[in-house]
């Protein structure tokens, strides 16, 4: 792993720090899990688009820069630091785009990944299901074949973003009599306004809606919004779901600034040193999580393949989420959750990382078996 970057790099790394001091709203946008505050985070996704900040390491003809991956992390690095808002566009930009870009055809690429650059169109993830959560494969809604597409029908439940989003995607089982669960399954892009679907958003912990469920009753999907081949929506899936535990769902730069913010508030308090050893192993976790990132993002760039490793990554930042915030909220005490203190509104979000993503339990099976070669455990 090489960490010396080209003047090249360090001249991005410089353009990206004064695009986002002269860009990076003076005072928190309201919480994206509300309407008022999904449109605000909208309307800075058309922000950063405008400057071709949104998406930057995708091809320049869909929005992006063609940055290379290195530059994407040095941008996360700045863009945390800066303190910028939340990318309500995650989900699309994060899991559907790298999906298209490797299954999808060059139509879909050029009708579905511009109006998700600039936050036009956000995207919802439709995965989970009442009984198929981590074990996806055992999905129940289905996708029955009519003309010119397909007619859904089903509940889809957890989905994020789903509560203010446009669009969104999932798996649908198309082959009822497939030999096995994970056989027969097709891929879908659907539109949460069309006749049929139902959403009823699922309130968190704190009230805000960042889940719904969906229901649908026979949507109507076009054959353009198939992705990939009918059939083979497991195979596609499984590379969006490295995606998501990999590289692309948790920067580093997300937890280098958090550590340093936790420090801060840290020294604020007066430094007590009943929470020193807290602190430190934040900050050293930050860097660790770092590092680690920069090996993978050598390896694909070497031409490797993420692989299982991205179930590493995934039980790691989930957990070191949650310990940050826990420490953050014993610094600051009873007040931190009798008032709307942003600690305690991004505490309430790492809960569920352990849970989202696969949880961490499959994804300590993964580690076990296909890392260590440890034999299957009993289900």
């Amino acid at each position: 792993m090489d960490l010396t970057h080209s003047a090249a790099d360090g001249a991005f790394h410089a353009e990206a720090r004064a695009w986002l001091r002269a860009h990076v709203p003076p005072d928190p946008l309201p919480s994206l899990e509300t309407e008022e505050g999904f449109a605000a985070h909208r309307a800075w996704e058309a922000e950063l688009a405008a400057d071709r900040w949104s998406v930057i390491n995708w091809p320049t003809a869909y929005g992006g820069r063609d940055a290379s991956l290195v530059r994407w992390l040095l941008f996360e690095e700045e863009y945390y630091a800066a303190g910028a808002p939340g990318r309500v566009s995650q989900n699309g930009v994060s899991l559907l785009a790298p999906t298209l870009f490797d299954h999808g055809t060059k139509e879909q690429r050029a009708r579905v990944l511009p109006s998700m650059a600039t936050g036009e169109v956000v995207w919802a993830q439709a995965w989970s299901e009442p009984e198929a959560g981590s074990d996806l494969a055992s999905l129940r809604s289905r996708a029955v074949r009519t003309a010119g597409g397909w007619l859904l029908s089903g509940q889809k439940t957890w989905s994020s973003r789903a509560a203010f989003a446009d669009r969104a995607f999932g798996l649908f089982r198309t082959d009822p009599h497939a030999p096995k669960p994970h056989q027969g399954l097709t891929y879908l892009m659907f539109d949460l306004r069309a006749p049929g679907v139902t959403v009823r958003p699922i309130a968190r912990l704190d009230g805000k809606p960042a889940f719904a469920e969906l229901f649908l009753d026979e949507v109507f999907v076009p054959d353009e919004d198939v992705i990939g081949e009918p059939g083979q929506g497991w195979r596609i899936a499984m590379s969006t779901a490295g995606n998501e535990r990999g590289l692309m769902l948790r920067s580093p730069g997300r937890f280098l600034a958090s550590a340093d913010r936790l420090h801060r508030l840290w020294q604020a308090q007066g430094s007590p040193q009943s929470t020193w050893n807290r602190v430190a192993d934040a900050l050293i976790g930050a860097r660790a999580y770092q590092l680690f990132t920069f090996a993978a993002a050598s390896r694909f760039l070497d031409g490797e393949s993420i692989g299982p490793e991205s179930s590493l990554n995934k039980v790691f930042w989930s957990e070191y989420d949650i310990a940050l915030h826990e420490t953050a909220l014993d610094l600051l005490g009873a007040e931190s959750e009798l008032t709307d203190t942003d600690w305690c509104e991004r505490y309430v979000f790492s809960l569920a990382g352990p849970i989202y993503a696969g949880t961490n339990e499959i994804q300590r099976d993964i580690i076990a078996e296909r890392l260590l070669g440890l034999p299957k455990g009993r289900r």
